[in-house]
C-alpha cells in the first residue's frame, strides 16, 4: 500500500486537494483511503463518502493533534491494509507553523494558499521545510505578481520540493500531484520509521491542564521571555 501525508494550516484547502487528486486516481482503478484528523469537529467524512472515497475520522480533543497522529498512526496504517486500499492518505488537523506530521521515507505533501500572506512560507516551518511536494491553492484570487513573489518565497523556504498551483474548486493542477503519487514506492510497514521533525515539547504545567496565571512562573523545563530578575 502507498502512503501519502498531507498537511497544511485551517483552511488551506487541503481537503479539497485531495478530493480532486483521489478522483483522478480513482479513474486509474486505484483505491484511494482517508484518514482526516481535526482538533475539535469535522464533516470532512461526509464529503469523502459522498464522492465514494474509503475513510475514517479522527478527533484530537485537547490533545496535541501531531502527538495523536503519532501515537496511532501505526492502528491507521493497519486499518489501510484491512481495508484493502492502495493508497492510504492522511490529512491533518490545521497546524501551528511549529507543527509536522510528515514521515521518513513516506512522501510528503503541504498545501499553502495564495491568501495566508506573502510571507507565510518563510513562516510555516517544517511542514513545508521537509515537504516533497507542495499544493498552492487559491493562486487565482491574487495577481500574478503576487503568486510570482509567493512562489520564490516558497523556494526561499524549501528548493528541492516539487512546487504546483492546484485549484480546489476545478481540480486544475490536481493532475501533477496524482502523478506525484503514482511514482511513490509502496510500504508494507511504517513501524520503526521516523517523523521528519521533532514534536512540540509538552513540558510545562499549563500542558497539563493549569488555567491559573502567576508571576514566578510555572515550573517544568520551559524558556521564559524575561529573566527572573527583569521579572
Amino acid at each position: 500500500m502507498k502512503m501519502i501525508t498531507v498537511a497544511g494550516a485551517h483552511a488551506c484547502g487541503k481537503t479539497s486537494v485531495i478530493l480532486k487528486t483521489a478522483e483522478l486516481l480513482l479513474k486509474e482503478s486505484c483505491r484511494p483511503g482517508v484518514m482526516k484528523l481535526d482538533c475539535i469537529s469535522s464533516d470532512d467524512d461526509r464529503i469523502y463518502r459522498a464522492a465514494g472515497i474509503t475513510n475514517i475520522k479522527y478527533i484530537s480533543g485537547n490533545i496535541c493533534p501531531d502527538h495523536y497522529f503519532a501515537d496511532s498512526i501505526s492502528d491507521i496504517f493497519q486499518w489501510g491494509l484491512r481495508e484493502n486500499l492502495d493508497l492510504l492518505i492522511t490529512e491533518s488537523a490545521g497546524l501551528c507553523g511549529r507543527c509536522s506530521p510528515h514521515i521518513r521515507d513516506i512522501p510528503a505533501v503541504c498545501v499553502i494558499d495564495c491568501l495566508s500572506g506573502i510571507t507565510a512560507p518563510q513562516k510555516i516551518g517544517p511542514m513545508l521545510r521537509y515537504a516533497d511536494f507542495i499544493a498552492v491553492t487559491k493562486g487565482d484570487l491574487v495577481s500574478p505578481a503576487e503568486r510570482e513573489v509567493f512562489l520564490h518565497n516558497i523556494r526561499l523556504a524549501n528548493r528541492k520540493a516539487r512546487v504546483s498551483f492546484i485549484n480546489g474548486l476545478t481540480g486544475q493542477g490536481a493532475y501533477r500531484l496524482a502523478a506525484f503519487i503514482r511514482e511513490s514506492a509502496e510500504e508494507e510497514t511504517i513501524d520503526g520509521k521516523f517523523l521528519r521533525f521533532t514534536m512540540p515539547s509538552a513540558v510545562c504545567s499549563f500542558c497539563a491542564g493549569q488555567m491559573q496565571l502567576q508571576q514566578k512562573g510555572n515550573g517544568g523545563r520551559i524558556k521564559r521571555m524575561w529573566g527572573e530578575k527583569n521579572g
